[in-house]
């Protein structure tokens, strides 16, 4: 569940007067002050409420998160999936707000709720207000404990959470996951993931389920984190009048006391089933999160996994015995688990991968852990703790994660844990967790005398955190204002001499976060017939060396500039998209430059890449999503084979894959790739001057080697269809409907058209979701979708569900009753007002966004537009009224030429 917030202009023009980062507010009467740490003070109400406030400035949007700890951990027999289950209940309604799912839809918040192990979680995101604060502080101290449902709420959302679950189950991973987990735990409901057992969740009592949440969901057992744009000091004021009313409650929390043995010997466990991946996972019971040694853990699984230095990376993928391997680590509030993976290709056999991963992991003892490697994953890691602490929303949930473990200030211990970390401290935790006693791959063993892991010990939270300070708050930037004229006021374009279109957005901003994005256009329609797939391979081997660096020192000098390089193309694009800090930008645009001029094209990283690919394609053979997709990206597709617009078949895509050659890849660079037909946008803290001369000196004098014109795509009528796929023992099944029609983001009908989407399927309150979902509890996912042309009239309206395969009648019929009754009455005038709303505050939202920016610069720079269009599109959309939506929609959307594709197990009774 997830969608967006916003307030009205008028709302937005009297935000609140922030709080410097780094003063704290006095506490009012029913609060006092726990601890400070770099920006974030943690407060205590009389109730037991514990309120973190995290404001920074420079953020145009608020973020608020409540986070109960409570998740399936807590759950007792029969109970599995009830905290999950209990997570979609709360958005049914409270006494005054009859349904919160509904209305938080209305009012566009980017929101959600999540449900783990230890804890579950709400968050919201918002354009910053006083208002908007106020609404979401009330709505989420009412559904704390006032929350409203019924018998009749519980049978329909219970569905809903089964489509969830059969959705897992189409997941050959989380399928895999679920089993080893439970084979790791005898007794700890650790062994039992949230969304639960399936007879518990289509049997839950009702009143077992209220009674869990009137244990669970008071403020003794709970923490509210409030992230962004707002006064501290208002805002503590406000939470005590909101929260501060409710009582602390009269029960005593149960105590959970299973503590799960030390384990005895290697398990195993093999699922069959239907798919189109062979996967291995290799799993190890470690100790708890909040333990010193869990920092030691994560950078023994990344030292081992990470491509293309780990060592399980280089005896696995390298050797060709799998296509990828990766690692999870679940840091817990009681002792977790370490699982290490592998996804074999489908015509190869397990075993070699499985014993070199365990050969991978024995080696340790002989080979042991290197300050080198330590260094790097290191490096990666404080990258990434950087840009958290630099994102107020992101580090706003992560504190639900740390608070769950133990306590919010061990995501600072953890940082400082990574920068002390020692090669040493690796290879003990390793030689003490990773044993053969103390894994789930295989069958038992019988041994005299067993060689068990450590019996994990209680942590004392509470010591580590005493009298913590941290380092100093970060740097904040300056509150800035994004409204399409400031934006534009702001920016500075100009064009190179090589053709390359530049703007240029200096803020300041917090942390000095830069973000640079980079477009060349290539090619046109005939000079790239029968290249496919040489453009999208070269993409992806632009980051796997240059001629400079091996793909291991590109990545090592990217974590030196604490810097994240994503590169891509296809064969009309190649792309660059960049995030640093001030100090380095020039240098990250340097290394971005060094990759799309001067790329090596490895050998060995090419027949790697084509494994990678060819395996994932494989998996999605039987998968009903892609199935569809496929399927109406091919229906009326009027283009031959080798055509760039031409949509290939499955088996098509893998034997272009299978044909393509490094030559191909590097023929396709040389012939295409240059800068005379490009886009280039920097939007944050960055030196003016110094970056100017950097895009001058790196892109001024490159030429493209072959001239560009667009490839057109005109709009072609939809045929009707229906696309019927059979994908046996698939619990989830997917349709898809989707129609063609002359439309433009630039037509004045475009507005009207925007806003009936919004009604119909494109937020949570829209009428597909309260009809499939909410009503009929048909579907967890469900919506509409809507796709303008730019340059050509070609745009494209549909809808999608997932849902049980046996309610393919009900699923169609309830899509066929809303669209009859949309065509034939329209919408209400309150519909429209908050489709309005919604879609205006979302907009708002993302011109908040730094890295939406940037991508919005490179797009107008490349349609010849600026700012003022989204200012015009925002008038637009203020004006549409239901008879103009009514119309939009009826001109568009024609049911009689829609085509239908749909894939699941149909056939099963």
């Amino acid at each position: 569940m997830l969608r967006s917030l916003f307030a009205s202009a008028a709302v937005a023009a009297l935000l609140l007067a922030p709080s410097p980062s780094h003063a704290q507010p006095k506490p009012p009467a029913g609060a006092v002050e726990v601890a400070s740490v770099e920006g974030v003070t943690e407060y205590r109400l009389e109730n037991g409420l514990r309120v973190l406030l995290m404001p920074d400035a420079t953020k145009a949007t608020t973020t608020v998160n409540v986070t109960y700890l409570v998740g399936s951990r807590h759950e007792n027999y029969g109970e599995t999936g009830m905290a999950h289950l209990l997570e979609h209940l709360v958005f049914k309604g409270t006494p005054s707000i009859p349904n919160v799912f509904a209305e938080l839809g209305r009012r566009g918040m980017q929101f959600n709720g999540t449900t783990s192990f230890d804890r579950t979680n709400y968050f919201e995101t918002f354009s910053a207000s006083d208002e908007t604060l106020d609404w979401a502080l009330a709505m989420e101290a009412e559904r704390m404990t006032q929350s409203l449902f019924a018998k009749t709420d519980l049978d329909t959302e219970m569905t809903v959470v089964r489509n969830e679950f059969e959705m897992g189950e189409n997941d050959p991973r989380r399928v895999l996951w679920k089993r080893v987990q439970a084979m790791a735990f005898d007794w700890h409901n650790y062994g039992n993931t949230s969304i639960g057992a399936r007879s518990d969740v289509e049997n839950v009592d009702i009143d077992r389920l209220r009674a869990f949440y009137r244990t669970y969901y008071q403020p003794d057992n709970a923490a509210l984190i409030v992230a962004g744009r707002f006064d501290a000091a208002k805002t503590l004021a406000l939470i005590v009048k909101r929260f501060g009313a409710i009582p602390r409650p009269a029960r005593v929390l149960p105590r959970l006391y299973t503590h799960e043995p030390v384990q005895d010997g290697e398990r195993t466990v093999t699922v069959r089933r239907a798919g189109s991946q062979k996967l291995v996972a290799i799993l190890y019971r470690t100790m708890r999160g909040a333990h010193p040694d869990a920092i030691a853990l994560d950078a023994l699984s990344e030292i081992l996994t990470v491509a293309p230095s780990g060592r399980m990376y280089r005896a696995v993928v390298e050797a060709r015995k799998a296509s990828s391997v990766d690692a999870w680590s679940l840091t817990l509030t009681d002792p977790g688990t370490v699982i290490f993976w592998a996804q074999v290709p489908l015509d190869e056999a397990v075993e070699p991968a499985r014993d070199a991963m365990l050969a991978t992991v024995a080696d340790i003892a002989k080979q042991p852990i290197t300050d080198e490697e330590v260094a790097r994953v290191r490096a990666r890691s404080l990258n990434s703790y950087e840009q958290l602490f630099n994102d107020p929303e992101r580090l706003a949930v992560a504190f639900s994660e740390a608070i769950a473990v133990g306590d919010w200030r061990l995501i600072y211990l953890g940082r400082d844990q990574w920068r002390a970390l020692k090669a040493a401290d690796v290879q003990r935790v390793a030689l003490e967790w990773l044993k053969a006693s103390n894994r789930t791959i295989g069958t038992y063993i019988p041994d005299a005398s067993p060689d068990r892991a450590p019996d994990p010990l209680p942590v004392d939270v509470a010591a580590l955190v005493k009298d913590y300070k941290g380092d100093k708050s970060v740097d904040a930037g300056e509150a800035f204002d994004p409204t399409p004229a400031n934006l534009d006021a702001r920016t500075k374009r100009y064009v190179l001499p090589s053709g390359m279109k530049v703007a240029l957005l200096p803020k300041k901003t917090r942390g000095a976060t830069v973000r640079i994005a980079l477009r060349l256009h290539q090619g046109d329609e005939k000079s790239l017939f029968a290249t496919m797939p040489a453009g999208s391979l070269m993409g992806a081997m632009l980051a796997r060396g240059t001629q400079k660096r091996d793909r291991q020192a590109f990545d090592d000098e990217l974590d030196r500039l604490r810097a994240r390089l994503a590169l891509s193309a296809s064969e009309t694009v190649t792309s660059a998209n960049a995030e640093t800090v001030r100090e380095n930008a020039v240098d990250v645009l340097r290394l971005a430059a060094e990759a799309l001029r001067t790329p090596a094209f490895p050998a060995a990283e090419f027949d790697k890449l084509k494994r990678e690919l060819a395996t994932g394609i494989e998996a999605s053979r039987t998968e009903p999503t892609a199935i569809v997709q496929r399927a109406l990206a091919r229906h009326d597709n009027p283009y031959p084979r080798g055509d760039v617009r031409y949509a290939s078949t499955l088996d098509e895509q893998l034997e272009n894959l299978s044909k393509s050659a490094l030559d191909d890849v590097r023929r396709f660079h040389s012939r295409f790739v240059g800068a005379s037909h490009a886009e280039i946008a920097v939007v944050g803290d960055f030196d003016e001057a110094a970056m100017r001369a950097a895009i001058e000196e790196l892109f001024g004098g490159w030429a493209s080697p072959s001239p560009f014109t667009r490839v057109p795509d005109p709009y072609r009528k939809t045929s009707r269809a229906e696309l019927r796929f059979e994908t046996p023992d698939k619990a989830n099944a997917t349709i898809f409907g989707a129609r063609r029609t002359p439309l433009r983001d630039l037509d004045a009908d475009f507005a009207a058209v925007l806003v009936a989407d919004q009604i119909m399927g494109s937020s949570s309150d829209s009428r597909l979701a309260m009809r499939l979902r909410e009503k009929d509890g048909l579907s967890y996912s469900v919506g509409s979708f809507l796709q303008p042309g730019q340059i050509d009239d070609n745009g494209t309206l549909g809808m999608y569900a997932i849902f049980p395969p046996k309610e393919l009648a009900r699923v169609r019929a309830a899509f066929a009753d809303e669209l009859s009754r949309a065509l034939d009455k329209g919408f209400t005038d309150e519909e429209i007002a908050a489709a309005r709303r919604a879609l205006l505050e979302e907009r708002r939202t993302n011109r908040a966004q730094d890295s939406v920016i940037a991508g919005s610069l490179v797009s107008q720079a490349y349609l010849g537009r600026t700012f003022a269009e989204s200012a015009r599109l925002d008038a637009q959309i203020e004006k549409v009224d239901a008879a103009a939506a009514h119309a939009a929609l009826r001109k568009h959307l024609d049911p009689s030429t829609i085509a239908w594709a749909f894939a699941g197990d149909f056939a099963k009774k």
